[in-house]
């Protein structure tokens, strides 16, 4: 038996502007982001959860708490807090002798899990180890995959996927060269290993009017082990990455711009009879008396021509 769900309707100004707060939009902006404790975490694991947490800030919450439980097996709790903290993505970091450095990417769609993907990390070095300049908080980095293999295998195109929606931000329109300080380079493998690198950019004079660009390592840097998968079906994928009407810009025909950025338009009309046009019935636009008269006596010369052509002539 289907379980009828209450709608709870808002009785302040302020809970409904809460309620509409989380409804749907047309154009969403940058997806919070939660990052939490499991079973027994590592201290390799808390450190690389808070290198990833200071990329996504301020879009992003940290929970220090311990949380004993396993997302694969039970993600209740993961949907709870998601809800609470009305976050789409989340991190989980976890130790085990089974799977040791377990980190559990993943994202929620309507508060529901869509996907969660397992990495393992093999070999981790902080970004506190790079004693060099870093980049801003909250600075939108540019995202590099590298290799065949995120193209071949379904799990690394969904991961490739997951990556992108962790550190997209804002649509940006047009790029500054710059804006562009930030790399984040993702290298797959055949074997399943991803190897995760941050660079800084900078742009040094070459004598011409391009700068010659070179790139710093600042970390972290993570070699992942791709584990286990929980993918989304093929149909519930499709209605989360659905593009509402409001935001398709459709072909705008006869429409241009002219030297100063003016909008001009060009519309296409039928005949018009100008005697059949509604005018405002002004007094000088009234017709005299005479005027009348020969009016009437065309229509009847008119008539009678369309009677008889013999008798007119």
């Amino acid at each position: 038996m289907p379980v009828m769900q209450r709608i709870k309707k808002p009785t302040t100004r302020k809970g409904k502007k809460v309620l509409q707060a989380k409804e749907p939009k047309p154009v969403e902006g940058p997806k919070q982001c939660m990052f939490m404790q499991g079973r027994n975490p590592s201290e390799r694991t808390r450190s690389l959860l808070k290198d990833i947490y200071d990329f996504k800030k301020p879009d992003a919450v940290y929970l220090n708490r311990k949380n004993d439980f396993v997302p694969f097996e039970d993600a209740s709790l993961i949907e709870k807090l998601c809800d609470k903290k009305e976050a789409a993505l989340f991190g989980v970091g976890s130790h085990s002798k089974k799977r040791p450095h377990n980190i559990v990417l993943g994202r929620t769609f309507n508060y529901n899990i869509l996907d969660m993907i397992e990495l393992g990390a093999e070999n981790y070095k902080s970004m506190e180890e790079f004693h060099n300049m870093k980049v801003l908080a909250g600075l939108k980095p540019c995202l590099l995959f590298n290799g065949p293999a995120w193209d071949l295998n379904q799990d690394l195109k969904r991961l490739k996927s997951l990556f992108t929606d962790f550190f997209y931000r804002e649509k940006v329109e047009t790029i500054r060269l710059q804006g562009l300080e930030h790399v984040l380079s993702f290298t797959a493998t055949d074997d399943g290993m991803i190897y995760l690198r941050s660079y800084r950019i900078s742009l040094k004079k070459s004598g011409q009017r391009t700068p010659r660009v070179e790139l710093e390592e600042i970390g972290p840097s993570i070699d992942f082990k791709l584990r286990r998968t929980k993918l989304a079906a093929d149909d519930l994928f499709k209605e989360a990455c659905r593009i509402p009407k409001e935001t398709k810009s459709g072909v705008k025909k006869n429409i241009s711009r002219d030297a100063f950025g003016s909008k001009m338009g060009r519309i296409h009309m039928g005949k018009q009879d100008i005697n059949k046009l509604q005018t405002r019935k002004m007094k000088g636009l009234k017709k005299t008396p005479e005027e009348r008269k020969q009016m009437l006596l065309k229509k009847k010369i008119a008539k009678r021509a369309a009677k008889s052509p013999q008798a007119v002539k």
